[in-house]
């Protein structure tokens, strides 16, 4: 399990921010009738002349385009396309991961194009909430399978269900290294979380079974049952008596830094 310097750390605390600057300047644009493909260029555009930094998905494992976006029943990887047009009442995730001076940032967050249905923004509202009661409980020396149990329990509560194929993982000088991070209550070698460790949180929900599988095209994955799916993510710092969310944006409601001890 990987822990970080402090120099390295103010380099992932960049490069996180910076992705989450991307989703804050994407979201006017995503209307009924812009192509994903078109928010893909735009994303594009601004990481590498505005940023001065490398879309991460660009090129990884052969991954055609800048960003995902995920629309509907698409639980992730959406590969963006000029001929894929936004409709209204879509929800639609878009991903952002930035590589800056050697160090990765990824965060995700859903947008509603027009106005979607209050089914489609229960789910949404739902995984975020997730996420966040995930967050509050980061803190040195808890059991890694924390995480996931928390999110399980909440997201089936609420009558959703959790996919278990994909889950979080470890972020630095590597786009995805240990540890693997999952959103639901399974066995964890009995890692404990440390002070200096840099890993995402990134639950996607279907409403309704968490089965999936992926699209011909080799990447886009949707639920198997063609419901809706959801997805948030955010890059987080254990520090020594909680959390930092490394990729809060400004619109948000909790504090950059949770205090949990």
């Amino acid at each position: 399990m990987l822990t970080y310097t402090k120099k390295d750390v103010t380099k992932i605390r960049l490069a996180s921010m910076l992705a989450s600057e991307v989703l804050e300047m994407i979201e006017p644009y995503i209307k009924p009738t812009i192509a994903t493909g078109e928010i893909d260029a735009l994303c594009f555009k601004y990481i590498t002349n505005i940023l001065k930094a490398t879309p991460a998905c660009l090129g990884y494992y052969g991954f055609p385009k800048s960003i995902c976006v995920s629309i509907n029943e698409v639980v992730c990887h959406g590969i963006p396309k000029y001929n894929h047009i936004v409709k209204e009442g879509d929800i639609v995730n878009i991903d952002v991961a930035v590589l800056k001076e050697g160090f990765y940032g990824d965060t995700s967050k859903m947008f509603y194009a027009g106005e979607a249905a209050a089914n489609s923004k229960e789910l949404c509202i739902v995984v975020q909430e997730s996420l966040y009661l995930a967050i509050r409980s980061i803190k040195p020396g808890i059991r890694l399978r924390t995480i996931g149990k928390d999110i399980q329990a909440y997201v089936e509560d609420k009558n959703y269900s959790v996919v278990k194929e994909y889950c979080g993982h470890g972020i630095g000088s590597k786009f995805h290294e240990e540890p693997q991070i999952p959103h639901y209550n399974t066995y964890d070698n009995g890692v404990l979380l440390k002070e200096d460790m840099a890993f995402t949180i990134e639950p996607m929900i279907n409403a309704g079974e968490s089965y999936t599988y992926v699209e011909k095209d080799g990447w886009s994955v949707k639920t198997k049952d063609h419901s809706l799916s959801a997805q948030y993510e955010h890059t987080i710092l254990v520090t020594k008596d909680g959390c930092e969310i490394m990729s809060l944006r400004a619109e948000e409601p909790l504090s950059k830094h949770i205090h949990n001890l």
